[in-house]
């Protein structure tokens, strides 16, 4: 696309080219990796959230891996989140999707924060591994996944993940794994600690899992899903 603009006379970098074309929703066709792949031989858990009302923190942690595209090939992103304050517990990055990295995510949250009541992921064999699910078992957690195919059972990593490919990955198009984990690890810290967020009422992920304010009562301090 950039030599077919310069034959027209106009001049722009690979970077702008792909920014405006992601914008337009025009993108080339090729393979991406397979992510959520299910493992026939491992036990599916029903979903739990539907009509719950989210109404503290702790109360359901969710988590789910996306990938980013490098200058050569792929890597993994993992994260864990409070679902109530939005407040990314932990992530993780990796060059393959073997379940230890998301093993080593879920480790560190258990250490740091204590457990959530309920824990909510999809059916990929990452979260649906023995090594993974035993975890859950032994902290006493009771385990919650998405339907087959439905992307709003965990509705606010999804929306994260929109969040952070749009105001980080695309914009700094990370050449090496090094380079993303340099700039995810500056951009979830501003997220928990600066980005506002309106359905928090105007506060940040931090200030509402560490209750250093409050969200009104008047104004309702729940979520639910239908």
């Amino acid at each position: 696309m950039m030599k077919y603009l310069r034959r027209l006379g106009h001049t722009a970098g690979k970077k702008l080219i792909r920014r405006l074309m992601r914008s337009m929703n025009l993108v080339a066709i090729y393979p991406k990796p397979r992510i959520s792949q299910k493992h026939p031989e491992h036990r599916i858990y029903p979903y739990l959230l539907r009509g719950v009302e989210i109404v503290r923190v702790n109360q359901v942690w969710a988590t789910d891996i996306t990938y980013i595209q490098l200058a050569r090939g792929y890597c993994y992103l993992v994260a864990i989140m409070d679902w109530f304050s939005r407040y990314v517990l932990s992530w993780r990055l990796s060059n393959t999707l073997d379940a230890s990295f998301c093993v080593e995510c879920l480790d560190e949250v258990l250490k740091k924060y204590g457990k959530p009541e309920i824990f909510n992921n999809d059916q990929g064999t990452q979260f649906t591994s023995m090594e993974f699910i035993q975890k859950l078992l032994d902290a006493n957690i009771r385990i919650s996944m998405d339907g087959r195919g439905r992307v709003f059972d965990n509705i606010f990593i999804e929306r994260l993940w929109r969040t952070v490919k749009y105001s980080n990955i695309y914009v700094h198009e990370y050449p090496t794994m090094r380079d993303a984990h340099d700039g995810l690890r500056i951009y979830f810290n501003g997220y928990n600690t600066e980005r506002l967020h309106q359905s928090l009422y105007y506060q940040t992920p931090w200030e509402v899992y560490y209750g250093i304010k409050f969200c009104q009562p008047s104004q309702g301090n729940s979520l639910s899903l239908p």
